[in-house]
């Protein structure tokens, strides 16, 4: 287990979903269709700016797809932005543009986290995507700490919370994450935490 002495122990993970799209706001399964960001969605991302300009950054980590990029480069971090495979959404399978409800009516009760998706990822997929990401992020603090922006959506970050507090992505059950909010991870002492958790930052009118 990491101690305070590691890098591990001095990273803050600062975990950012992106803004509003036409199918976030549907409850539909976004993983691979590159859906822009509505004229909401970037106001959302244009509120995050402040705050995260007060807080300084060793790397940037976003995902490849235009929603999550966009956002970052709104909120102000898209000029030390690297490209992260890896923070890219679960991938749905036969289940993607399709609701939750939908799904249901032919599978009782089903979840991401329960079920998983036919013809998409499997738990044990998504959680070595997270462990690399987490793993990346500790190799670009090193030795003198600090935070690493992660900006993506909404079930690989929560996947990605569940695997650093040691539950595997499906403690992500337990954590809503809303659009163009603002989470953190980090510790207390050697324990891994959660220091803050989908914190909204209100649009200027």
């Amino acid at each position: 287990m990491a101690t305070e002495s590691t890098p591990a122990a001095k990273l803050e993970l600062w975990l950012l979903r992106h803004g509003a799209t036409e199918w976030a706001q549907n409850g539909r399964h976004t993983g691979s269709t590159d859906l822009p960001l509505l004229p909401e969605g970037e106001a959302e991302a244009r509120a995050l700016a402040p705050v995260l300009a007060r807080q300084p950054f060793a790397a940037v980590l976003v995902s490849p797809l235009q929603r999550a990029r966009r956002t970052a480069e709104l909120a102000g971090l898209g000029a030390d932005a690297q490209i992260c495979p890896d923070l890219r959404e679960w991938d749905y399978g036969r289940y993607e543009g399709i609701t939750t409800a939908e799904i249901r009516q032919q599978v009782p009760g089903w979840t991401v986290w329960s079920h998983g998706c036919p013809e998409g990822e499997s738990s044990p997929q998504v959680e070595a995507r997270c462990q690399r990401v987490i793993a990346l992020a500790e190799s670009l603090v090193q030795s003198q700490g600090g935070a690493v922006a992660l900006v993506a959506h909404g079930h690989i970050l929560r996947s990605l919370a569940g695997t650093w507090l040691g539950l595997g992505p499906a403690g992500g059950a337990l954590l809503n994450l809303n659009t163009a909010t603002l989470s953190v991870l980090g510790h207390e002492r050697e324990r891994r935490t959660v220091v803050r958790w989908n914190a909204p930052v209100v649009p200027p009118a």
